[in-house]
């Protein structure tokens, strides 16, 4: 048996906490640690009792290269070495692509270990050893450099490179070419040896099961289907996110752990989750939300001009607005857009339809679309009100400069 070093970080539970659990993040192949940040940040907030244990894979960040083939399972027990190594018990789970793999491995091989599991864009099989045998020639004759391409658009959804040039995404495709070329050509062979699809009706653990809306390589359908193989689990589609879900969305990816964690039976693990603590989390995602959907720029000049007059009703409109409504995952963003862009309409609120205007071209919606949706509502709220909404959004696509941001700079705040 061949069990490679792994190494891993551990984000510390508050320091006020009286019990504390564990959580344990496995990246995909090709990524670090780094492809988690946005989701620990999240769920650090939501369950500060937590403690957050994020491992690399053998030749990947921190983990030292390795020359020896090993499997899946060998994967696993060098995880539950290194959990071992930080403090032991039982722990949560979650993997993303590959890690979810070693995730399923823990849970079937493990079962007293592991409190609850999640997969992320994984399954019981991905792909077949033909292919991931293709995969690693690939790698050992030309480098981890040769795959950027072919990653970048699997990883992430269309658009989302162009839309963040300087986000987590694109230095995601930089540290692949400093992963190790053989580790990644040994952990490639090591899925195309994976298969616990005959083992999936024994796991009987709460489960996560996470597709993206847009991966091409573990489909909503596929995961789908692996969830409904599992006896006790919950499949959930994020929303505008391909391969990579949690670094895409780590909002709504963090919601669905922490749902995860709360609700599998997570022995030693104390959450509380009413009064000032709940109105804390809700804050905190709100605030997530509202960034993504509205911009840093709008949200830091709204924060910029709160007064003691107004502080109450922002407080309300982060917590209410955007941390429920905006975060259910019944409708994806761009639809709430949609909606939102039609009520606005409808009831002839002019000051803030510009805003949402914006927040519909973050969320994905064209010009063209936007222009749509009020044509549509102008059949039911009445032509004045519509004509004067698509004047508002013809001054905010004339805003826009050659490379799609908005260049009105106009950060009026009322209910957003």
């Amino acid at each position: 048996m061949t069990i490679p070093r792994l190494i891993g970080s551990v984000t510390r539970a508050s320091p006020d906490a009286t019990t504390s659990g564990l959580l344990v993040l496995l990246p995909s192949l090709g990524t670090t640690t780094a492809v988690w940040g946005g989701v620990v940040a999240h769920v650090s907030t939501a369950l500060p009792e937590l403690r957050i244990l994020r491992v690399d894979l053998p030749g990947h960040g921190a983990s030292p290269a390795t020359r020896e083939p090993f499997t899946i399972a060998e994967l696993a027990e060098a995880t539950l070495r290194l959990v071992d190594e930080t403090g032991g018990g039982r722990f949560h789970v979650a993997g993303l692509s590959l890690g979810g793999t070693i995730a399923l491995e823990l849970a079937a091989g493990h079962p007293d270990r592991v409190l609850g599991l999640a997969a992320f864009c994984s399954g019981s099989r991905i792909g077949d050893a033909v292919a991931w045998g293709e995969r690693a020639a690939q790698v050992r004759a030309s480098g981890t450099a040769s795959l950027v391409t072919g990653s970048a658009a699997r990883w992430y959804a269309p658009g989302h490179l162009e839309a963040f040039p300087d986000g987590p995404g694109a230095r995601g495709l930089a540290a692949l070419v400093d992963v190790d070329d053989e580790s990644y050509a040994l952990c490639a062979e090591a899925l195309g040896g994976f298969d616990r699809t005959a083992s999936l009706s024994g796991i009987r653990l709460p489960a996560l099961i996470a597709a993206g809306e847009h991966d091409l390589v573990t489909t909503s359908a596929s995961m789908r289907a692996f969830a409904e193989a599992l006896p006790d689990a919950r499949f959930a589609e994020i929303a505008g996110a391909a391969h990579l879900a949690p670094l895409e969305q780590p909002v709504e990816s963090a919601a669905a752990l922490v749902d995860l964690i709360r609700g599998g039976g997570g022995a030693g693990l104390r959450v509380a989750d009413t009064g000032g603590a709940g109105r804390a989390e809700a804050r905190a995602t709100g605030m997530a939300v509202r960034r993504a959907v509205l911009g840093d720029a709008h949200v830091d000049a709204a924060n910029a001009a709160i007064t003691p007059e107004t502080a109450a009703f922002q407080d309300f409109i982060t917590r209410y607005a955007w941390g429920e409504i905006w975060s259910r995952e019944q409708l994806s963003r761009r639809e709430r857009s949609i909606a939102t862009l039609a009520s606005l309409v409808t009831g002839g609120h002019e000051a803030e339809i510009r805003m949402h205007v914006r927040a519909a071209l973050r969320n994905g919606l064209t010009s063209v679309e936007i222009t749509e949706v009020m044509l549509h509502t102008a059949l039911y709220a009445g032509l004045p009100a519509a004509n004067a909404a698509l004047g508002i959004a013809r001054e905010v696509f004339a805003g826009l400069d050659a490379n799609g941001s908005d260049t009105d700079h106009d950060q009026e705040e009322h209910g957003g």
